[in-house]
């Protein structure tokens, strides 16, 4: 996997798919309403569409009434395909939440090929980190930033290492440990504004800096960027591409967190 995928929740434009298809990035996760990506994956070639993973999934809007199944299948007839690579069932707040119809719905759906790989997503951390303890789901999208690392703790040690000698895989003593997507790298924006009390010519982050402090953790596998237009993508990858963040900046990025943390605690 190239470790940066692609979201689509602002409507970038198909132009900015292509671009990120062009640098490399393959995986896309993608809602019902983004058109604009949905549109691009499905006019691809299959000679270009082999290769890539695409993930959607399911609202829990209502939990108490979801319909995970129903969801997948008019996913499958948007994206004009036979499985989909990721499912997840989105915005779960409690295992309450994950109920033992979506539970099922996501196995069956894996048992029949509809799709590959199943999981949630979700911001309760102790949640995530006993799902990922059981073994049963094979992909986790979880909040982690500059602000929020309590995965470092909740999270991470029950999940497998990406290490030096294996850039694109996983290694470590955790065989049926889940796959982890990040997203919320920039905090909705607020890690790239100074936060009251931060000093007036003290330097402030830039968003690839945020996707390189999520990245320089090897337990990630990929995290999420949601551009607002073209010209954003292409300073993440700048960025990006120069790899994980030095000592030092990954210092500053952990004392700038815990300054918007502070600041902002009542927004998630």
């Amino acid at each position: 996997m190239f470790r940066l995928g692609l979201s689509a929740s602002y409507r970038p434009g198909k132009a900015a798919v292509h671009l990120a298809l062009d640098e490399g990035l393959n995986y896309f996760f993608c809602y019902g309403f983004d058109t604009q990506m949905i549109k691009a994956l499905r006019e691809l070639p299959p000679s270009r569409r082999q290769g890539l993973v695409v993930a959607t999934g399911a609202y829990n809007w209502k939990w108490w009434h979801n319909d995970v199944r129903r969801t997948c299948e008019k996913r499958l007839r948007q994206l004009r395909t036979d499985a989909i690579d990721v499912f997840l069932f989105l915005g779960v707040l409690s295992r309450k939440q994950l109920t033992e119809r979506a539970r099922e719905d996501l196995l069956r759906l894996r048992q029949e090929g509809k799709v590959r790989a199943i999981g949630i997503s979700t911001h309760n951390r102790k949640l995530a980190g006993e799902l990922a303890a059981e073994g049963e789901l094979d992909v986790l999208m979880i909040r982690y930033n500059a602000a929020h690392r309590g995965a470092e703790q909740d999270i991470f040690p029950h999940c497998g290492m990406r290490l030096p000698s294996c850039p694109d895989g996983k290694s470590g003593d955790l065989p049926d440990h889940p796959g982890l997507v990040s997203y919320t790298a920039t905090r909705w924006g607020r890690l790239l504004v100074r936060p009251r009390g931060w000093p007036k010519d003290g330097p402030v982050p830039t968003a690839g800096m945020c996707y390189r402090f999520v990245l320089s953790d090897p337990h990630v596998d990929v995290c999420l960027t949601a551009p607002y237009r073209l010209r954003q993508l292409r300073e993440n990858l700048a960025e990006v591409h120069q790899g994980p963040l030095a000592e030092d900046q990954m210092r500053f990025m952990r004392e700038f967190g815990d300054a918007v943390y502070h600041r902002h605690k009542w927004f998630m």
